[in-house]
This record gives structure tokens, C-alpha cells and sequence, in this order.
């Protein structure tokens, strides 16, 4: 199996099965984090199946490498009764350490595969985010102990992207800036009462949506379309975690892959004033990223949860 972002982390060169193989075999060896989490549930439900005595507890584990900083690729799978690991599946990943959002956070275990996703309803996206979980086996661990852990916890999100391009930044004064600050402010404003079910808050933005697709009609007959949209953050496709984005780039590093040499960069962006990491190979971006300039491009949303006791 190819994963689709692999080439987001320097892995663009690994389309066959031979040098996934390889890659994994380098991962199991020398990981730089392992960790293993004891399921009596799953236990219990994976004796009906196949006749194991229900005090055999599984052992689910996920061993990962860092090619560079905060960049590398998970190996999940889970253990058998001789302590050997049994490979499941693997994803590329990018940790950030950033605190992205502190809403309340929803998590739900996907179907096919003993892995997470999660929702956070932040306003100033405008649209239930929905992320990856990096630090699924941590949430396992802590949701079995205490249901209610993932209250007061807050998010860091990062994504890979697989293709993307640099915009030079729109021209703007500091008065420009502070009126834009206020408006979007005023609009989260709305966005909460919204959502608590306010009549007056829910009119009001639907009038200013009109307002606003009116005069984007009007202005885009003579002016680009990235010369009047500063970011936007909208679903991409048909998977519920990958994303359309734009937005300013804030920081900038460039990274080398040590086992394939390859290049990334990965940029801290702010987009719709939601702040994250973002990694990309150097070969899938177009135009030379800087501070201040713009990404445009489509992405896979991840995050890691960061609660907020030891329970």
C-alpha cells in the first residue's frame, strides 16, 4: 500500500512495494519512539472470534521514526502472544507543537482500523474541522481511565500537502489590518450566537454572505481571485479530513530527509486566523515560500491532543 502523502515527508521516490518494505524494516529497528497500549475490551471481543481465552489481553502498538525534525512515518499494528509485532498499516505524519485551538474536541474510533478521528467546532473556520489523531494510543489509554479526559484539553494541528503554490501577499495598510481584525472578530461573534441557536445572528450572516458574494461578483470581473480572497479554509474531495486551504505564511524552515535526502519544508500558516503546521516536498511546491507570502494548496488535516491533566 502507497500511501498518498508519503511523498509529503521526502518519501516521493517509494512507489513500489520493495522499498516499502525496506522502509518499514528501518522503522522497526531503529525507531526513535515506541509505544504499546493493553486492550482488555478488544480482548474480550477478539476471544468470541477466534476462541483466545478472554485474559489474553491485545496489545496494540505504534512505533514511529523521525527523518527530520518532528517529521516521519507511524508503523501500527499490534502484538502477539511472543511479544512480536504484527504490522497493520503506517502513515507519513507532522507534529506540531503549536496551540492550534482550545474548543471542545470530539473523538470517534474509525471503523475499519483501530485508529481516531476528531472534530472540533472552532468559529473562525466557519465549518466542523475534522483531523486525523496522531496520539491515538495516548487517547486510548486516557479514555479508558477517565471518560471525561478530553475535557479542557487543547489542539495542535499540522497537515501534509501534496501539491501546492506561493501567492505574494496582498497589499494591505495597518489600518487595513486592524479593520480586518475587528470585522472577523465581529463575524466569530456571530458565528457562537449562532450556533446557540440566536434567530437575529443566523439573519445577520446570512445577510452578510450576500453582501459579500455580491460584491466579489462585481470586483472579480476586472481583478483575480486571490487578489480579493486573503485565505479561505474549505473541504476537498470526497475523505472528510482533506482540505482546500489558504493562507499567510508565518514561519518558514526547510528540512533535509536523512534516509532519502530529499528536501521538505514545512511552514507554520495562519488561515482564517487558525494557526498550523503545515510539511510539503519540495518538489510538489511551486514558488519559493517566505514569510509573509501566501500557501495555496490542498491538504490532510492532523492533530495531536494535548490534555490537560494526567488522568
Amino acid at each position: 500500500m502507497i500511501h498518498r502523502y508519503l511523498s509529503s515527508v521526502g518519501f516521493s521516490e517509494y512507489t513500489d512495494r520493495n522499498k516499502i518494505n525496506a522502509m518499514m524494516a528501518d522503522i522497526l529497528t531503529s525507531p526513535s519512539h515506541a509505544a504499546m497500549y493493553e486492550d482488555p475490551k478488544a480482548s474480550e471481543l477478539h476471544a468470541v472470534f477466534d476462541d483466545t481465552k478472554p485474559e489474553e489481553k491485545r496489545h496494540f502498538g505504534i512505533i514511529t521514526k523521525e527523518f527530520s525534525p518532528n517529521v516521519g512515518v507511524a508503523v501500527c499494528g499490534e502484538y502477539d502472544a511472543h511479544r512480536t509485532f504484527l504490522f497493520d498499516y503506517y502513515f507519513p505524519f507532522l507534529e506540531s507543537n503549536t496551540i492550534s485551538t482550545a474548543e471542545e474536541i470530539t473523538v470517534e474510533r474509525h471503523t475499519f482500523q483501530d485508529s481516531y478521528i476528531g472534530v472540533v467546532d472552532d468559529s473562525r473556520v466557519g465549518i466542523s474541522l475534522i483531523f486525523y489523531l496522531l496520539n491515538s494510543l495516548e487517547y486510548s489509554k486516557r479514555a479508558a481511565k477517565n471518560a471525561s479526559c478530553l475535557k479542557n484539553a487543547t489542539l495542535s494541528l499540522s497537515a501534509l500537502s501534496d501539491k501546492a503554490v506561493i501567492l505574494m501577499p496582498i497589499a494591505k495598510t495597518e489600518r487595513d489590518r486592524e479593520l480586518s481584525k475587528k470585522r472577523a472578530y465581529k463575524r466569530y461573534r456571530m458565528i457562537s450566537k449562532a450556533k446557540r441557536g440566536s434567530e437575529s445572528a443566523i439573519e445577520s450572516l446570512t445577510l452578510q454572505e450576500m453582501d459579500t458574494y455580491t460584491a466579489v461578483q462585481k470586483k472579480i470581473q476586472g481583478s483575480d481571485i486571490f487578489s480579493l480572497v486573503e485565505s479561505y479554509f474549505m473541504p476537498h474531495g470526497i475523505e472528510c479530513d482533506h482540505y482546500s486551504v489558504l493562507g499567510e505564511i508565518i514561519s518558514c524552515q526547510k528540512h533535509q530527509n536523512n534516509a532519502t535526502k530529499e528536501m521538505i519544508y514545512v511552514m507554520k500558516i495562519v488561515c482564517n486566523d487558525l494557526v498550523f503546521d503545515v510539511c510539503i516536498n519540495e518538489k510538489d511546491l511551486q514558488g519559493e515560500p517566505e514569510e509573509g507570502r501566501r500557501f495555496r494548496g490542498n491538504i490532510w488535516m492532523q492533530g495531536k491532543i494535548n490534555f490537560a491533566n494526567l488522568s
